[in-house]
């Protein structure tokens, strides 16, 4: 039997979030020290693609490399402003972040609780 791969990958999502929030909070923290540059981590699914080797097991699950890609460009008003002070940290952009950590763990939380009943229904026969 194969070792459950989702509650591995629900952990590394719940440390990362972890380290996401205390960047935030940082972030945060220092909205009125001079000088400070906000700081973000870099994506969970960024981390996930440098860590763990996609395996396909049938050739055509994967798109050919010549297959349309539609790209997202960031979007250059999302970059704060920088104040007087240098300062560039944005608190209405931190706490939108902070509020997307919030649901991406209550979503991570519940889809692990989902799992959890199905193997318990299962093995309760």
């Amino acid at each position: 039997m194969q070792p459950m791969q989702l509650f591995d990958l629900a952990f590394r999502q719940n440390e990362w979030l972890a380290q996401r929030q205390s960047v935030i909070s940082s972030n945060v923290a220092n909205a009125n020290t001079p000088g400070y540059k906000a700081k973000d981590i870099e994506s969970f699914d960024a981390e996930m693609r440098s860590s763990v080797p996609l395996t396909a097991t049938d050739p055509q699950h994967f798109a050919s490399a010549d297959a349309d890609v539609v790209r997202s460009e960031e979007n250059s008003g999302d970059q704060a402003e920088v104040f007087v002070s240098g300062n560039d940290v944005n608190l209405e952009q931190e706490f939108l972040k902070s509020n997307d950590v919030m649901r991406s763990y209550s979503l991570n939380t519940q889809i692990m609780k989902t799992f959890d009943r199905m193997l318990q229904s299962v093995t309760k026969g």
